[in-house]
């Protein structure tokens, strides 16, 4: 998406941004997530850059990321709950994966179908962090062959 582009479909990319992370804090059991809590103003100073998918002219699902150092952050993959287990998600994570030799994404210890899903497409488990008290988060790795 391109900055206008992003400032136009914000209100549409953060309902799909609440909407996906419910469905995460009811899988681990914490809603504490930051990006279930953010709002437009939050999403659009994040300084992320995002690949968005449409059906028709609706978000389906969208992945914010920012490139640094030839590796790419992949921050938050959201996938319309109307939408899961299509491959909408695997999509989006192989694009963002092209743009650079190294991809790197956290999820929630406990988010299993996320730690799946990046741990199909060749990722590696790095570290769990606690980062708040009872809320882990796993971090992984992927360096392009």
């Amino acid at each position: 998406m391109t900055a206008d582009q992003l400032r136009l479909h914000a209100p549409q990319l953060l309902d799909l941004q609440h909407k996906a992370y419910a469905v995460e804090a009811a899988r681990i059991g914490d809603d504490r997530i930051p990006p279930l809590h953010e709002t437009e103003g939050d999403l659009l100073s994040s300084g992320l850059k995002w690949i968005a998918s449409w059906d028709g002219g609706l978000i389906s699902g969208a992945v914010g990321y920012a490139v640094e150092h030839d590796i790419v952050d992949l921050d938050r993959l959201m996938i319309h709950p109307a939408y899961h287990r299509r491959g909408l998600g695997r999509a989006l994570v192989i694009e963002v994966m092209a743009l650079a030799p190294r991809t790197v994404v956290a999820t929630a210890r406990e988010n299993l179908p996320a730690r799946s899903l990046y741990e199909s497409l060749g990722f590696l488990h790095q570290s769990d962090v606690e980062a708040t008290p009872g809320l882990w988060i796993s971090r992984y790795s992927r360096t392009r062959a």
